[in-house]
């Protein structure tokens, strides 16, 4: 069984994943871009049970009607995404695993929020939405 740290910025907030990805992705929403200050974010979806927190827990913070999201308190990463309907998985940001290049996104979802001037120029399924809603 493969094992995966990673945790945020400061080290306040240290996780432990046992297992593999079901799924990684690039999410282009327009939630993601505002809280990470960024035009894309990876996850990494894993089984909730496999993700164990360390040291400090997350502060949650309900980012829309449909999710929770996971930061550190003490310097603001953004670590995890968990949605309602799904609340047995969990979504990692994958820049912050120790090791981001252990996963690989297979796809880019809710392009239609995605930048102009943001290329990423490979040949991974693209869904205007999410992959359920195409």
């Amino acid at each position: 069984m493969t094992t995966r740290e990673g945790g945020c910025y400061c080290g306040a907030v240290r996780y432990r994943i046992e297992g593999e990805p079901l799924h990684v992705n690039y999410c282009h929403c327009r939630m993601c871009q505002r809280l990470s200050g960024a035009p894309v974010v990876s996850w990494a979806t894993f089984n909730a049970d496999d993700v164990r927190f360390l040291n400090k827990e997350p502060k949650w913070f309900r980012s829309s009607n449909i999710a929770t999201r996971a930061f550190c308190n003490e310097c603001g990463t953004q670590l995890l995404w968990r949605s309602d309907r799904d609340k047995d998985e969990s979504d990692i940001t994958t820049a912050s695993l120790d090791d981001p290049n252990s996963v690989k996104p297979k796809d880019h979802i809710w392009t239609e929020s995605q930048l102009d001037w943001m290329n990423i120029d490979d040949h991974l399924p693209r869904y205007r939405r999410s992959r359920s809603e195409g």
